[in-house]
Formats: C-alpha cells, sequence, structure tokens
C-alpha cells in the first residue's frame, strides 16, 4: 500500500479559469492528498471565478498572474515565498492562440500569431521554472499540459501544435538542467476533455468522437484522470520520471489510424 501524502507540501498551478479545467482538477487532487495550493488569476474577470474555487480548498492563495508579463510572473514567485516560504509542485496548464490562428492553413499564420501562441503557450514555462526553482529547496516537480498534436496533424489546432511541440522540448531540456537540484519536469499529453479552451478548437466534438472510436480503452478521458495522473507525477511514486511525456488519452497515442 501507497498512500499519496502531500502534507506539508505548497503547490501553484496556473491556468485555472473555472471549475472545468484540467488545472483546477489538478487543484483539488493535489489539495485532497494534503498539499496547500496557490492558484493564479489571469485578469479581474476571472479573479471572482478562482477565488470562489479556492475558497473551497483549506488556506488557498490566490494571486494575480498575466503570464504575458515577466514583471507579473516574478511577483507571483516572490509572494509565494513570502506566504509559504517553500514550494514542492509547479503545475504549468496555460496556453493561447488567436482564435483564426486555429482555423485555416498553419501556413497562413502571421508573425505576430505565430510570436503569441508560443509565447505564452510555450515560453512561460522558461521563467516560471527559473522563478519557482529557488524555492524549491528540497526538490521539487513541475508538470506542463500538451497534447498529442505537438507530433501529429490536428486540422484546427495549427499553430498551436507548433507550440506545444517547443513545450515538450522545454521539459526534456528543464529536466536536464534542473536535475542536480531533484527537480523533476515531465508533461502530461491528455486526451481531448471538455473545457473553456476547448471551445475555441476548430472541430472539438469531431476530435472527441474520433478519440472515442478509436482509442483502445474506446471512450474519452477526464479531467479527474488528468489530475490523478499528475498526482503521481508529484509524488514520491514517480521519484525517478523526469523528462518524460505521459499520454493519458485512453491510449489514443498508439493507434496507426
Amino acid at each position: 500500500m501507497y498512500p499519496v501524502d502531500l502534507t506539508g507540501q505548497n503547490a501553484v498551478v496556473f491556468g485555472v479559469a473555472n471549475d472545468r479545467s484540467i488545472a483546477w482538477a489538478i487543484a483539488k487532487t493535489l489539495a485532497g492528498a494534503g498539499a496547500r495550493i496557490a492558484l493564479t488569476y489571469q485578469n479581474e474577470r476571472l479573479q471572482s471565478r478562482v477565488a470562489r474555487l479556492a475558497d473551497s480548498l483549506d488556506d488557498a492563495v490566490i494571486l494575480p498572474c498575466d503570464a504575458a508579463q515577466d514583471g507579473d510572473i516574478e511577483q507571483v514567485f516572490e509572494s509565494l515565498a513570502s506566504e509559504m516560504g517553500s514550494l514542492s509542485i509547479l503545475v504549468h496548464s496555460i496556453a493561447f492562440a488567436n482564435q483564426e490562428d486555429l482555423a485555416g492553413r498553419l501556413a497562413d499564420t502571421g508573425r505576430e500569431g505565430f510570436r503569441l501562441a508560443l509565447e505564452i503557450s510555450a515560453f512561460t514555462l522558461l521563467p516560471m521554472v527559473r522563478c519557482a526553482a529557488p524555492l524549491m529547496t528540497g526538490g521539487g516537480s513541475v508538470i506542463a499540459m500538451t497534447f498529442h498534436a505537438s507530433s501529429r496533424v490536428y486540422p484546427g489546432y495549427n499553430v498551436m501544435g507548433t507550440a506545444k511541440a517547443a513545450l515538450e522540448h522545454e521539459v526534456r531540456q528543464l529536466a536536464h538542467e534542473y536535475g542536480g537540484a531533484n527537480i523533476r519536469v515531465n508533461a502530461i499529453s491528455a486526451g481531448p476533455v471538455d473545457t473553456l479552451a476547448a471551445r475555441g478548437i476548430s472541430g472539438f466534438l469531431d476530435m472527441k468522437r474520433t478519440h472515442a472510436s478509436r482509442a483502445p480503452l474506446q471512450r474519452n478521458i477526464t479531467a479527474d484522470e488528468v489530475a490523478k495522473s499528475a498526482l503521481f507525477l508529484c509524488s514520491d511514486l514517480s521519484s525517478a520520471v523526469t523528462g518524460t511525456v505521459l499520454p493519458v488519452d485512453a491510449g489514443y497515442h498508439i493507434m496507426a489510424v
């Protein structure tokens, strides 16, 4: 019997938009295992929504963070140092691309749209890990959220697939750079889940139907299943796992067609 007990550990989760977010499912699960949670919110429009969710957790912290601003990211970790003292877990679950860049042809993506998608969805992991590492004095676990489109063509995902490919390379590179500090860096490649962000993907419902019909388990996944995999990656059960992209997609990724 190996119960997961995160009592005494602190976690910061970026990317909670509402109660259907994968980030929220992860935050709840980590809290259920005993971790103290900090949640960030992007702007005033989301503040009250995130605050209500935080109120359902024990002693949770909420902090503003527009990930497009380096100063905001730095301020989050300064506040965490003051509020929590140390950090064990970082969850990066943020991504963004302009709506027009998620339809049509990748070849038509403009320079600014490409820059924005890569900056928010991939680059932001770098300053977050850099700022988190000094607080992970006893080692730690970093998790980023990715998707199968990093290595396969998903019409309607376009530039975001490019961003996820960049994110996955960062996971491997950061795992190498921070392994000596016992900081493990991994990613979860989740199958399609109904979230606020998913609504912006052209053909999302078709994507879900295809996954359910072709996956070995013959179904779609849930946000809670992703969260349980995150709990594994944040616990001592995965103490030798780093630089890995863990598929949580009912086995869809193994299929040739």
